[in-house]
């Protein structure tokens, strides 16, 4: 996976009204943790930032006040519930050759057995464990010709060289679920409804 380089400074100001400054400035406030290290307080690009956190558990090179370079993905991200913008990102400290546990998206290919089934993502993303400078951009799986009951375990997914689970085996990642199932449960509740009018 390919490294972002991000400037970023060190700062001094805390609190909420701090940060409020700092996003004027079309900023964002961060903190760099990990290795046993002090946590290191930032002020990033919130452009930069923005475009990077686009890739999944991606890989930043953080040139900290033109002084020292630091290797971070992201551990935690807050963004404004209305209007998307970043609030703050927590960055975690890694070193190359390091393994790191992250969770990766599944996307799925393929269309299932017909008859209108509906398939379920049990994990929105996988749990793994991969090096911190080739972690995964995403994991495919098949869903084609699946029917009504199948399901997809963790450890039916093929994960890139180096990449391990970093959940049980067994657990469903993917399963599909009968369409009628739903439907019947539409109409006792449509059932019920009528019932409850009548009395």
């Amino acid at each position: 996976m390919s490294e972002v380089k991000i400037s970023a400074e060190t700062r001094t100001e805390f609190g909420k009204g701090a940060a409020r400054r700092i996003r004027r400035d079309s900023k964002v406030p961060g903190v760099l943790y990990g290795h046993g290290s002090d946590p290191l307080h930032l002020t990033l690009p919130g452009h930069d930032l923005l475009l990077a956190l686009r890739t999944p558990n991606v890989l930043i090179s953080l040139d900290i006040d033109g002084k020292t370079n630091e290797l971070a993905i992201p551990k935690a991200v807050q963004r404004d519930p209305l209007k998307g913008f970043l609030e703050h990102v927590d960055l975690l400290l890694v070193k190359r050759g390091e393994k790191v546990n992250v969770e990766i998206p599944v996307h799925t290919e393929g269309e299932l057995a017909a008859g209108g089934n509906l398939l379920e993502h049990v994990l929105n993303a996988l749990p793994v464990e991969a090096e911190a400078t080739h972690i995964p951009e995403s994991v495919s799986v098949s869903v084609e010709g699946l029917a009504a009951g199948a399901s997809v375990l963790a450890k039916d997914i093929t994960l890139p060289s180096g990449v391990k689970l970093a959940v049980e085996e067994d657990a469903v990642v993917l399963q599909v679920l009968a369409a009628q199932a739903e439907e019947a449960a539409e109409g006792e509740e449509a059932a019920e409804g009528e019932e409850a009018a009548e009395a």
